[in-house]
């Protein structure tokens, strides 16, 4: 169970979304994450009034290493 103190339900409420340049555009399975925000929100890009999770500035920075170094099975 996700508790609620990590996500947002609307995450249209948010501003500041966007794609990674590596994303591609028509790919149906893109992140968008918001700039400007006390903590880093992440949304599913074909569900933009749909929940977005809460990262912790180290979190985010983690997660995308983890990805980047292929440690994520």
């Amino acid at each position: 169970m996700v508790s609620s103190e990590h996500t947002v339900p609307d995450s249209s409420s948010l501003t500041g979304w966007y794609k990674s340049s590596y994303s591609g555009g028509d790919q149906g399975e893109c992140l968008e994450v918001a700039r400007g925000h006390a903590h880093v929100p992440v949304r599913d890009s074909k569900a933009v009034a749909g929940p977005a999770v809460l990262f912790s500035a180290n979190g985010w920075v983690s997660f995308v290493n983890a990805v980047k170094d292929g440690r994520l099975g």
